[in-house]
C-alpha cells in the first residue's frame, strides 16, 4: 500500500461539509456515517503504523541473527577443515608425526 496516495485524513473527513439542497440528505444521518468512516480510517492508520514498527523491529532481528550466525558457521567449517587436515596427516606422516 502507498501511503502517499492516501488523499484523506481522519480530520479532513470530519471536518467535511455537504450543502444541502431541496430534497438533500438528512445531516444527522450522513454525520454518523462519516463517523463510522473516520473511526475505520483511524483504526487503518494505526495498524499501518503497528505493522512498520514489526516490520523494523523483524528487520533488525533478523539482521542481528544474520551477523551472529555467519562467524559460528564460518568456525565450524574451519574446525572441520583442521580436523581432516589432522587425520591426513596422521595417515600419511603416521602417528609419530601428528603427536611432536
Amino acid at each position: 500500500m502507498d501511503l502517499d496516495r492516501i488523499q484523506l485524513t481522519g480530520k479532513e473527513i470530519l471536518d467535511k461539509d455537504f450543502k444541502t439542497g431541496i430534497r438533500g440528505y438528512n445531516q444527522e444521518e450522513v454525520d454518523q456515517y462519516l463517523d463510522v468512516i473516520i473511526q475505520d480510517y483511524e483504526a487503518f492508520h494505526q495498524e499501518i503504523e503497528r505493522l512498520k514498527q514489526e516490520n523494523e523491529r523483524l528487520k533488525k532481528q533478523s539482521d542481528q541473527t544474520t551477523r551472529t550466525r555467519q562467524p559460528s558457521s564460518t568456525g565450524q567449517v574451519n574446525y572441520d577443515i583442521l580436523q581432516r587436515v589432522s587425520n591426513l596427516e596422521k595417515a600419511v606422516f603416521g602417528r609419530k608425526y601428528a603427536d611432536e
